[in-house]
């Protein structure tokens, strides 16, 4: 706590400077921060946001920008720690920007939003699920094109309860604010339920080599199914050491697991893993164009939350040139009262600054790829 104090000094003095140059397009350009993990093992996770918005950007400027003003972009990693997202944070307001798009993980983006809220910066996150984000009413600065883990671990307690019919689940988490966050959600649900019930909930150590002892307890309690709740690099240590334990029980996790780096790691024990993630898009012409061109730009196809970028660009570039301004209460109230076309859909966000219309869909790795099952 105390190490941030100079921070908020520093950006008062700072906010106190650019708050008039950056309302109202007082500025030569319009100045947009994209936050994230754009290294390090979660990487997969925030390159594609980098990739989409630079995608939505280039066609505006090509255009002329907005209202006249060219888009400057300002990309920024935080790793997805929340140590490293309050510099992150730091930086871009000392930049005079205060339209953020990210951060990724909830961690990152809760440590960073104190920062931007003082400095009256808005920000679109396309992946930050954790409820109070926006649900505590902490940040009225916050938006994001994703659903709350609350309606994710619903997912995956239904789908296990109700489709897979398991009896008895072990819950477990990272400890991390998203991973235990979800695994509370899922928690819950799974105790409100009569058709089954929690045999272990545990947290564990984020990059240990071993998680044998967990695993241990899992086969002990002799759980039907897993529910985890994290992120892919320990989920696919924990399959992987599973499988080779020759243990059946069924594992599921959530959007930080659905993603093809999981797959890739995990390699054939992979197989047969359930996961949430944003439903799908793909007959969206949006989405469809959106994809065609990422994969003429950068010759792949996109990645991890590519779609909820895309949409949060698109809806934070629309509600600055609907309000004409950079000005933070004017942004703000286009965002809520204003609806967008975007891979989801027509859009627009609710009083807490949660998207209309997006949810959680169920996939399964099948044949080395997630396939939607639900």
């Amino acid at each position: 706590m105390n190490r941030i104090k100079p921070v908020y000094l520093f950006l008062s003095i700072i906010f106190a400077l650019t708050t008039l140059s950056n309302s109202a397009f007082g500025t030569e350009t319009v100045k947009i921060g994209v936050a994230g993990a754009h290294s390090g093992n979660l990487a997969s996770y925030g390159l594609p946001t980098v990739n989409a918005v630079k995608m939505v950007v280039d066609k505006l400027n090509a255009k002329g920008g907005i209202n006249g003003k060219q888009i400057e972009l300002f990309i920024e990693d935080d790793v997805c720690k929340p140590e490293v997202a309050t510099n992150t944070a730091t930086k871009l307001i000392s930049q005079g920007v205060n339209m953020i798009i990210g951060h990724i993980c909830s961690g990152a983006t809760k440590a960073a939003l104190p920062i931007y809220r003082d400095a009256k910066a808005i920000v679109i996150s396309p992946s930050a699920t954790n409820p109070d984000l926006t649900q505590s009413g902490d940040y009225p600065n916050f938006f994001r094109t994703i659903a709350s883990d609350d309606a994710q671990a619903r997912t995956e307690v239904d789908f296990a309860i109700d489709v897979l019919q398991v009896k008895k689940i072990a819950v477990i988490h990272d400890k991390g604010d998203y991973g235990k966050g979800l695994a509370e959600f899922a928690q819950k649900f799974i105790k409100e339920s009569d058709k089954a019930e929690i045999v272990l909930f545990e947290g564990i150590t984020p990059d240990a080599v071993d998680y044998s002892a967990v695993i241990q307890k899992i086969k002990r309690f002799k759980a039907d199914a897993v529910i985890f709740g994290g992120y892919h690099p320990e989920a696919s240590k924990l399959v992987t050491q599973m499988r080779k334990k020759r243990m059946k029980t069924l594992f599921i996790s959530d959007d930080g697991v659905k993603d093809d780096t999981f797959i890739k790691v995990a390699g054939k024990y992979a197989e047969g893993v359930y996961a949430t993630g944003p439903a799908d898009v793909s007959g969206n012409p949006i989405t469809q164009a959106a994809r065609e061109e990422h994969k003429k730009v950068y010759n792949e196809s996109p990645g991890a939350f590519f779609e909820n970028a895309y949409a949060a660009a698109l809806a934070l570039t629309n509600a600055i040139e609907q309000a004409n301004s950079t000005d933070y209460d004017a942004v703000g109230n286009t965002l809520r009262t204003h609806d967008v076309a975007t891979t989801f859909g027509t859009i627009h966000f609710d009083a807490k600054g949660d998207a209309t219309g997006i949810g959680f869909s169920m996939y399964q790795v099948q044949d080395g790829k997630y396939v939607q099952v639900q």
